[in-house]
């Protein structure tokens, strides 16, 4: 069982080394000039079954050896939340292989399908979805083939184990059926699918091959990565966003110890070293040299909401059901506005990438979510051809959306051009990291509801106001900080919004309740900010269903009813009731009368993205009265993510979630002055602790074999947020609207 986070793969594996370990894969991107899998006329077309449609040549996929071992190819990268596991068990059971025989390759433009960006929960929808037909199709290409060589009809063979077999013990291995054939063979639109009651592999809780080594602390990660002939580099960062660099002079540098060369091109610096800490050292020293001239590029941050809804925006109605807006003449039972700052990823680890260039050729090995579109924008920002660059993904220890691995790779790049033929790698420093990356942009939400006689939502008014979440690279250079203080400067990063369902800013602000009438409004704010924002883990979803279930709560409230048999009346789709049944059952909220003082209980539920999994949480919350800290005591959660490929997966993610969502809730803001960042360490930007974790946090599959694979990966970061902030209103009575919801805010709403 391999990975591509094995470092041997990550740092050698060539065209010739990957063509010489699996001989039948003709992958598309092994091909010059190929940047899609072509069909015989040179046309691209295929099946419509995920991003088998864009890649339609089975061998794209899926690769057999002469020994029968199977290479499954993905576009998607391992990014700690599990995804290699559950792919190379939709390969396993459609080819009807035990898991062992299959080697996964992840997120390479050298050997895997361009899949974008591993982003959106989109993965087990597009790729696994992909694979799962492939493998079906290459599955009966091997029967059909045995059929010929055995003379036995195809109705009479089955295959299991990587093996063909048939009557009177007549068999065939994989391997002997591979020689001489190939799988560059065009995928149709019938996939001869193993029913959902003969799976053995799919729906089990087969170990995540990618805990292991991280448990022994094996080198897996692009940070652990050490080559032969290898410097070690730092940038140099300016004070803030708008700073020119004014003076500097690098000879006393560049006779440090251990110091190959000073880069310093325009307004960007940095230093490569033969040894880490003397990078560092060198670094410091830069820092020192190198004269600034510095302006006040930032709001005031107690201005930022206010700011925010005056600024040039994009204003449309994303959602209006029935008679639309409320009218003056109806009367409103609740209002309230709710507001969200800017957020980092605060990776662990920050952020790193190694560079090389051989002759023409650079490869970059780096922790990016999207490889292909790295590689063009590099290519773009370096004026390089794209075939002569190559990105590889090797895992980080660091955090899902767009943070600073894809400058890091950027960094890499520019500094290994000016070290032809010597590895370099470049690792950000903790200051870097936070004062550097794209942020999550901040958020207004203001919401009004009228309720009819029966108690039942008569109308919904929404509006929104946020920046971009999608300023990844894809082509621009200015999406790569590092360009912006080059002397072809690259100017201010570029974001789009992105349409619904998936959304951006917008992403789940329609409720996934039966209502008669809503008027919802996405402000999506074109000008600009200073500080940097892009996409961070489930993007506008996590403020809009705070808003949506806090709101949900407090009409609730209006109607004297229970917070989920309110919820549970204005449901239609039978596999939201489930969740919502199963979360609270599990939670015991029927049986439950009454809770210690300073206890609370809350719960949220939304079917993220309006169309993939369905998550309904149930939470305990104590208030400490004198400090106002928040603990969450307990987290029962319930989740629909179709066609389970791994339920223990799913239980990760959604713990995951829970657990990233409740420290964005309670404790996470990002500071800044008018000059600069000031959020630079763990003691200014405060995370959760493992004190603080819940007592028990308990997450409930709901499995449907056989249904399409729903995105599972960002379903709880908005209920936990929202069921939070319900819990504390029934511990002390105190609706909290503006996040975080610190002890400072909660004590000084106790006291009011």
């Amino acid at each position: 069982m391999g990975s591509q986070a094995d470092l041997k793969i990550a740092t050698a594996r060539s065209r010739r080394s990957f063509l010489a370990g699996s001989a039948v894969v003709v992958n598309f991107a092994l091909l010059p000039n190929a940047l899609r899998a072509q069909s015989a006329t040179g046309t691209p077309s295929g099946p419509p079954f995920g991003d088998l449609k864009d890649y339609p040549s089975l061998d794209s996929w899926i690769g057999i050896d002469d020994k029968g071992h199977v290479t499954v190819c993905t576009g998607k990268a391992e990014l700690g939340q599990g995804i290699t596991t559950a792919l190379m068990q939709c390969a396993a059971e459609q080819l009807a292989v035990e898991p062992k025989m299959i080697t996964m390759v992840t997120a390479s433009t050298t050997q895997t399908p361009n899949e974008g960006y591993t982003a959106g929960s989109n993965s087990m929808t597009a790729s696994g979805t992909a694979i799962f037909h492939a493998a079906s199709q290459v599955r009966g290409i091997l029967l059909g083939w045995a059929a010929s060589d055995l003379d036995i009809d195809v109705a009479q063979l089955k295959a299991e184990n990587g093996t063909v077999t048939g009557p009177a013990g007549k068999s065939r291995r994989y391997g002997d059926l591979i020689k001489g054939r190939s799988l560059h063979v065009q995928a149709t639109n019938q996939s001869n699918l193993i029913p959902p009651d003969q799976y053995r592999v799919m729906g089990k809780n087969v170990p995540r091959i990618d805990i292991p080594p991280k448990l022994t602390g094996e080198a897996m990660y692009v940070q652990d990565i050490r080559m032969d002939n290898m410097v070690h580099a730092r940038p140099v960062r300016p004070p803030n966003y708008g700073a020119k660099l004014s003076k500097i002079d690098t000879s006393a540098i560049e006779k440090m110890p251990g110091v190959v060369k000073v880069i310093h091109q325009g307004n960007y610096l940095a230093v490569a070293a033969e040894g880490e800490f003397q990078a560092i050292v060198a670094m410091r020293a830069l820092q020192q040299a190198a004269q600034w001239q510095t302006v006040k590029v930032l709001p005031k941050q107690t201005d930022i909401y206010s700011i925010l809804k005056s600024l040039k925006a994009n204003d449309t109605v994303i959602d209006n059901r029935g008679r639309g807006a409320i009218t003056d003449q109806d009367k409103i039972m609740m209002e309230a506005v709710y507001h969200k700052p800017y957020l980092m990823h605060g990776a662990i680890g920050p952020s790193c990438a190694v560079a090389l260039l051989n002759g023409d050729h650079l490869t970059v090995w780096n922790h990016s979510q999207g490889v292909f579109p790295l590689r063009k924008t590099i290519a773009a920002m370096l004026s390089m051809p794209e075939q002569k660059i190559d990105c590889i993904q090797v895992e980080g220890s660091g955090c899902y959306g767009h943070n600073g691995a894809d400058d890091a790779a950027a960094d890499a790049a520019i500094i290994a051009l000016a070290l032809p033929g010597r590895p370099v790698r470049v690792q950000w420093m903790r200051e870097d990291e936070h004062g550097w990356e794209p942020y999550g942009s901040p958020m207004v939400a203001h919401a009004r509801g009228t309720l009819d006689g029966n108690g039942m939502i008569s109308g919904w008014d929404y509006e929104l106001w946020s920046m971009t979440y999608n300023a990844r690279p894809a082509g621009k250079p200015a999406n790569l900080m590092p360009a912006w203080y080059l002397p072809q400067h690259a100017g201010l990063p570029q974001g789009g919004e992105i349409p619904l369902p998936s959304g951006g800013g917008d992403r789940n602000a329609v409720p996934t309740y039966s209502l008669p009438n809503t008027h919802i409004v996405d402000h999506f704010v074109t000008q600009t900010l200073p500080l940097r924002v892009s996409a961070l883990r489930s993007l506008g979803g996590y403020f809009n269903v705070f808003a949506v279930e806090s709101f949900m709560d407090e009409l609730a409230a209006k109607a004297k009813a229970d917070p989920v048999a309110f919820r549970l009346k204005h449901v239609t789709d039978p596999r939201a009731k489930d969740v919502i049944d199963m979360a609270a059952d599990k939670f015991g909220w029927a049986k439950m009368k009454s809770l210690p003082p300073y206890h609370g209980r809350g719960f949220a539920y939304v079917r993220y993205e309006s169309n993939k999994a369905y998550c309904a949480i149930a939470v305990e919350i104590e208030v400490n009265p004198v400090s106002g800290q928040i603990r969450l005591v307990r987290a029962i959660a319930a989740v629909d993510s179709g066609n389970a490929a791994n339920p223990n997966g799913i239980q990760n993610q959604i713990e995951g979630c829970i657990i990233q969502g409740m420290s964005w809730t309670i404790y996470e803001e990002v500071d800044f002055s008018e000059t600069e960042i000031t959020s630079r360490d763990w003691g200014s930007y405060p995370i959760l602790r493992f004190d603080a974790v819940p007592d028990s946090v308990e997450v409930h599959v709901i499995n449907r074999p056989g249904t399409p694979f729903l995105g599972t990966g960002e379903a709880a970061m908005g209920p936990i947020a929202a069921a939070i902030a319900n819990a504390l209103a029934d511990a002390t009575g105190a609706r909290l609207r503006d996040l975080p919801i610190t002890a400072k805010k909660v004590k000084a709403a106790i006291l009011a």
